[in-house]
């Protein structure tokens, strides 16, 4: 019996063709970026400082007092290993950082476009209640006063009074 192969056992996609390769690229990438910021941060801390200057003391310290046959790196040609080591660490340290850096600046471009679009929000938001305020302003300038409403009372109850009056007189003459 041939052997299924699984992709091929997938009915959403027609057969032979793979719908994304057996390994994700995307989440490796991401995993990688962590990895870089990862050792970015760790470089710069006062302890990775510290115990590459302990490592290159013990080298050159085990390569200068150690018996002969014990001996792994020259002091008469300068520790050329210890070169070595040490520029391999620097050759893949730079380009690990400049990559923490990028998404750094990825990660920071985004922060300004979202402060940018929130500050347009605001903006309108703003101008929208600024509106607002002068509609009820100009609304309220057209409404009638406590005193002008008081004032006009008045002058029905005294337009009343003298109506009485006329009444009156009228219907005592």
């Amino acid at each position: 019996m041939a052997r299924v192969d699984v992709e091929d056992r997938r009915f959403d996609t027609p057969k032979g063709i793979r719908r994304s390769p057996s390994f994700r690229i995307a989440s490796d990438r991401d995993r990688f970026g962590r990895f870089t910021e990862w050792v970015a941060r760790g470089m710069g801390t006062p302890g990775f400082l510290l115990g590459l200057s302990v490592f290159a003391i013990g080298w050159m310290a085990w390569n200068t007092f150690a018996p002969e046959h014990l001996r792994f790196d020259s002091i008469a040609i300068g520790f050329t290993a210890l070169t070595l080591v040490l520029s391999l660490q620097a050759s893949y340290a730079a380009p690990l950082i400049l990559l923490a850096q990028n998404r750094q600046d990825d990660r920071d471009r985004v922060q300004i476009e979202q402060d940018r679009q929130r500050a347009e929000r605001n903006l309108a938001d703003t101008e929208y209640l600024a509106r607002e305020v002068v509609a009820l302003r100009l609304a309220v300038k057209d409404l009638a006063s406590k005193d002008f409403i008081r004032a006009e009372l008045r002058a029905i109850v005294d337009e009343l009074d003298r109506q009485a009056e006329e009444e009156s007189e009228h219907a005592a003459s």
